[in-house]
């Protein structure tokens, strides 16, 4: 991954991994289903009136919007409602990055290097870690398992905005949100009836944050990297979000951080960092040192796989 692809990436991890104090503060203020109908209304509106069309099919719209939309974030906020704390969702909803891996094999035929597998293997390492330290002050299993719920409906999504390739990631991720909003509002209905809810400064702070940023710049920067790397390059770098997730939680709501949390975040960025590099190449003789000539500084990472959507910004 080039450089100020990286810098992009690790920008997004801390963004998103803050968003998980936000959403803890949100869910004081709105009930859950609620919360994330306004999340994506607010997101769609009034973008979609100046975004133009998605430039992809509908029905990869309305796949993105169920995966990434509706079942990942519904999913995720009802996990937290139920008892999740933000520290430790940030840490469970990070199982998306084995799911999309594994997605990405069987739906997408990508092919994972040793490298990658070793790398993932170590960061993955860092969660069950997390995990083993967590598990004995006995969370909710359902919440959790509703976490773990909305982490497959984010590797999901993940696969179909790699499908859909869309020209704009805003663009899409404007109609995704619209896509996501109208079902969300009836499930709202259906599940909380009709909201009673007094406004507050925090609560629509918390709204303009996970809107703003996590979901319309924050996917729309995970498109614009999905679109030039493969799948299983991008989705490890997702597992830096937890290391984010945690320091704020400790900072903003005093949630701890054990010896053992420290140990996990360091096998999760060293694991993170390797399955990402790419190995040096050695030099062929007549080649110049910069690359392969006809494509200076290029490397095979940095390409769509053949058959995408070129990248034309977004």
């Amino acid at each position: 991954m080039r450089t100020r692809h990286l810098l992009l990436a690790i920008g997004l991890a801390a963004v998103w991994g803050f968003n998980f104090v936000v959403m803890e503060a949100g869910l004081r203020h709105f009930p859950p289903l609620l919360f994330v109908t306004l999340r994506f209304a607010l997101a769609a509106f009034p973008a979609l009136l100046f975004a133009g069309g998605p430039g992809v099919p509908w029905r990869r719209v309305l796949v993105a919007g169920a995966a990434l939309g509706v079942a990942q974030y519904s999913l995720l906020l009802l996990g937290m409602r139920a008892g999740m704390p933000a520290g430790l969702t940030s840490i469970v909803v990070q199982a998306q990055a084995v799911f999309t891996v594994v997605l990405a094999v069987f739906l997408l035929k990508e092919r994972i290097t040793a490298r990658r597998v070793a790398g993932l293997g170590v960061a993955f390492a860092g969660l069950v870690l997390i995990g083993v330290d967590l598990g004995g002050e006995g969370g909710p299993i359902g919440a959790f398992l509703l976490v773990v719920g909305g982490a497959f409906g984010w590797g999901l999504g993940n696969i179909a905005v790699r499908k859909a390739a869309p020209p704009s990631s805003l663009r899409f991720m404007i109609w995704l949100s619209a896509v996501a909003a109208v079902p969300m509002f009836g499930l709202s209905l259906l599940v909380e009836g009709v909201p009673q809810v007094r406004l507050s400064t925090e609560g629509v702070l918390a709204v303009l944050y996970v809107a703003l940023l996590a979901t319309l710049g924050g996917f729309g920067v995970w498109g614009f990297l999905l679109k030039r790397y493969n799948a299983s390059v991008v989705a490890p770098y997702s597992l830096l979000v937890p290391v984010f997730g945690m320091s704020s939680a400790l900072l903003v709501t005093g949630e701890p951080i054990s010896p053992m949390k420290l140990a996990a975040a360091v096998l999760i960025i060293s694991g993170v960092l390797y399955a990402g590099a790419r190995p040096r190449r050695r030099a062929v003789p007549g080649e110049a040192s910069g690359g392969v000539p006809g494509g200076a500084g290029r490397r095979d990472g940095d390409r769509p796989r053949a058959g995408s959507t070129a990248p034309t910004g977004g």
